[in-house]
This record gives C-alpha cells, sequence and structure tokens, in this order.
C-alpha cells in the first residue's frame, strides 16, 4: 500500500502536560481537524479509547458528504498517538510528540498517510497536509497561556 509521510513542528506556549490532556480526549478534534464535525461512539479502554469521527467533505460547494472513520488514540507522557481507517480506503498513522522547550512545549506532529491507489493518495495527502498545517495555528489558539 502506497504512503506518504508529513511532518510539521510548531511551538505552542503552554505546558506538555495541557497539550497531551487535550489531545488526548476525542472531542478535542472537534474544529482541530476543520473536517472534523462530530465524534461518537467513544469506548474508552485501559490502554486506549476508540471512537467514530465524522469527517465533513464538500463537493463543489453544494453536495456535503459525511465520511465516518473510525479512531484508535493511545497517549503516554511525551505522545499522543493513533490510526485512522477511513471506508474510502485510506489510512493514517499519526504522532504528536510533545516537548517542554522554550517556556512551552514544541510539538512534532507526523502523519503517516496510506491508500490503495497513488491517485487516491496524493488527494489524501494533499487534504491531510491541509489540516496538518490548520491544526498547528488552531491549537496554539486554544491553548496558549498568557502567563
Amino acid at each position: 500500500m502506497p504512503k506518504v509521510t508529513l511532518r510539521n513542528t510548531f511551538h505552542v506556549r503552554n505546558t506538555p502536560e495541557a497539550l497531551r490532556a487535550h489531545l488526548s480526549q476525542p472531542q478535542s478534534y472537534v474544529g482541530l481537524s476543520p473536517m472534523v464535525v462530530a465524534v461518537k461512539d467513544v469506548e474508552r479502554g485501559e490502554s486506549e479509547t476508540r471512537y467514530t469521527s465524522v469527517e465533513r467533505f464538500r463537493f463543489l460547494g453544494l453536495v456535503k458528504y459525511d465520511n465516518m472513520i473510525k479512531v484508535t488514540l493511545r497517549s503516554t507522557p511525551r505522545t499522543v498517538e493513533g490510526e485512522v481507517a477511513s471506508p474510502g480506503g485510506v489510512r493514517l498513522d499519526y504522532r504528536f510528540t510533545l516537548n517542554e522547550k522554550n517556556g512551552g512545549t514544541e510539538v512534532e506532529d507526523i502523519l503517516v498517510v496510506h491508500a490503495w491507489a497513488r491517485p487516491l493518495l496524493g488527494y489524501a495527502a494533499r487534504k491531510a497536509r491541509e489540516v496538518q498545517l490548520a491544526r498547528a495555528g488552531i491549537l496554539a489558539s486554544r491553548l496558549e497561556s498568557t502567563s
């Protein structure tokens, strides 16, 4: 299965613990990815959380399609990571590595996008990169402390 790895590193003026707490909650992803409009069917286990994320696409500005994707989420003291499986044959593995730096947190956001066909991979990777870059600003605006 073809894949593409996407990386983005950015800084947020808050603690790694605050970012980990936020990124460990499924509800936090609503709006964090501009395409995610809801989460449902949250099942919390001992070492991971599983849920369905509702990803909304608009085609030609008129036609709305809600893609139900299965998400697995895990966290450790330094990372939040997981997998996403879309019914369209796209998979994403993701990891946020959180390191204390310069009075805040350096976030390394890594996405590995997998798809069954190269044209689909190209489309999915472009969308994933748009989301990844937007997420840096959204996360900073949500969590930056003023102290």
